[in-house]
């Protein structure tokens, strides 16, 4: 019987590595995304790794109607993963109500329609900064969820509490998995982070400073209380987050689940500072990073990392690719935009 899953987002950063996963594990994938955070040419690059083409449908998931076409059209989907959000943190405090009427409505109308149309398997993509800066370190999913430091932020925390509230209301069975902080590429370098105009994370930074695209690098910081007075932070390979994803909806599927809403945490379970982070770039690539050490951002948290634990004994899964490798895909990445495999027009 065919395994058909909805990715909403899914020519995203996370979402596209997750398809590939997808495939790979004997799925038939329904890709939509409105392509306000991505390019549909990413659609032709999965195809490149996998040799199968998922089915793409372009609109925004506040589209009720346009929604409730698609579980019309596809009415053997077995589950959703829902990764479709606004996610830049400095832009949503600037422009809350752009964040609040998307990340929000996007999701309920996927629960109205999954509940309307029989489809029960629901994995959501939320994060770490439900934790704000935790009271003990590693931070487990029992731990208090804080004040959020973003609105951002606290949209991943409201849907959490949405789905919560729902599981109990209708027949959803979902999973939210906790990622921590999401870095490197595709092994084939195909596809990897796309940002759209001047990065907001780390990673990407790094990569475009060393080929160029930045004059230099800036470390927010340098007199936190750790080790090397940088911001700590659990960075995890993109493409052990993806297969977490798999490893959720299977669970769904099989009925493994003991409660109708699980929560995971998704890291390695170790600590890097950025400053650990650039030391890894310039070791894989030979290349010495310009960087200047500029003032705290406002928002940052000092230190968080994972206890992943229970990620590790229910679900089975672990994050297997260590740091270096992070940087050296980031970095292989970077150098196929810069060599044109990737146009972004």
């Amino acid at each position: 019987m065919e395994k058909k899953v909805l990715v909403t987002g899914g020519t995203g950063y996370i979402g596209s590595h997750t398809v590939v996963e997808l495939q790979k594990s004997g799925y038939t994938v329904i890709i939509v995304d409105d392509l306000s955070n991505s390019i549909q040419k990413v659609v032709g690059l999965i195809h490149k790794i996998t040799g199968q083409i998922p089915i793409f449908e372009q609109f925004n998931l506040c589209d009720s109607d346009q929604l409730n076409l698609l579980f019309e059209k596809h009415s053997n989907i077995c589950g959703v993963i829902h990764f479709a959000a606004h996610k830049a943190v400095g832009e949503s405090v600037g422009q809350p109500l752009k964040y609040y009427h998307n990340n929000l409505l996007s999701l309920i109308n996927l629960l109205k329609c999954q509940a309307e149309h029989g489809v029960d398997k629901l994995v959501f993509s939320s994060s770490c900064t439900v934790y704000g800066q935790p009271d003990e370190l590693p931070v487990s999913e029992s731990a208090p969820l804080k004040h959020a430091t973003s609105p951002y932020g606290n949209t991943k925390k409201i849907c959490e509490d949405i789905i919560r509230d729902t599981v109990g209301t209708i027949d959803i069975r979902a999973i939210s998995l906790r990622y921590f902080n999401p870095v490197g590429a595709h092994k084939s370098g195909l596809i990897g982070e796309l940002p759209l105009g001047t990065p907001q994370n780390l990673v990407p930074f790094i990569t475009q400073t060393a080929i160029g695209k930045q004059n230099v690098l800036k470390v927010f910081g340098d007199n936190y209380n750790t080790p090397d007075g940088t911001c700590i932070r659990d960075y995890i390979h993109v493409t052990d987050l993806a297969k977490a994803h798999v490893v959720a909806i299977d669970r769904l599927i099989q009925q493994k689940n003991e409660t109708p809403y699980e929560v995971f945490n998704l890291g390695t379970g170790n600590g890097h500072s950025v400053m650990e982070v650039i030391k890894a770039f310039e070791k894989t690539t030979g290349l010495d990073l310009a960087f200047e050490i500029a003032g705290r951002r406002t928002g940052d948290i000092e230190q968080v990392w994972a206890d992943t634990s229970l990620a590790n004994l229910k679900l089975g899964w672990k994050a297997e690719l260590g740091l270096e490798e992070m940087m050296y895909s980031a970095w292989i990445w970077e150098k196929n935009l810069a060599a044109g495999i990737v146009n972004q027009s």
